[in-house]
């Protein structure tokens, strides 16, 4: 018996076959993977400070709007359900920037940062759809004046 390390990989039949991959300064080009890039930080979510106020602000605001045009409180309901309104649409751009910072995007528009452009028609059917509901609000409360 001999006293130092056995080489049995030459003695395997497929040892030239190992041999002929490798090159002197260690395996060849091809045979390494490509490098996988993999992302530390953990996915941005929106926690529940963010969204308390948000939330908070929008029921305020749907109620003031809602109760003066369901009960038809005297002069100053109009006022009421303006100022309302003015809320509700401020607590809801606030979450549409705070959903835009975390990364999230409106269904049919590009994410931040892609390079893409936005579909007119999308931008024309969310611009239709604010406009259809602002008249409707707006002609409610005139509505409940006259």
């Amino acid at each position: 018996m001999e006293a130092g390390p056995r080489d049995t990989e030459q003695d395997a039949p497929d040892a030239q076959h190992e041999a002929g991959r490798l090159s002197p300064d260690g395996p060849d080009e091809l045979a390494v993977t490509p490098e996988v890039e993999v992302e530390l930080r953990p996915a941005r979510r929106m926690r529940i400070w963010q969204l308390a106020p948000i939330i908070m602000l929008a029921a305020l605001g749907s109620l003031m709007f809602a109760f003066p045009l369901a009960f038809e409180v005297g002069d100053g309901g109009p006022v009421v359900a303006m100022l309302g309104l003015l809320i509700s649409c401020c607590a809801a751009g606030w979450g549409m920037m705070a959903a835009r910072r975390v990364g999230h995007t409106w269904p049919g528009l590009p994410s931040r940062g892609s390079g893409e452009r936005a579909d007119w028609r999308v931008i024309a059917l969310y611009v239709a759809v604010c406009t259809v509901l602002v008249a409707l609000a707006v002609w409610r409360v005139a509505r409940l004046r006259g």
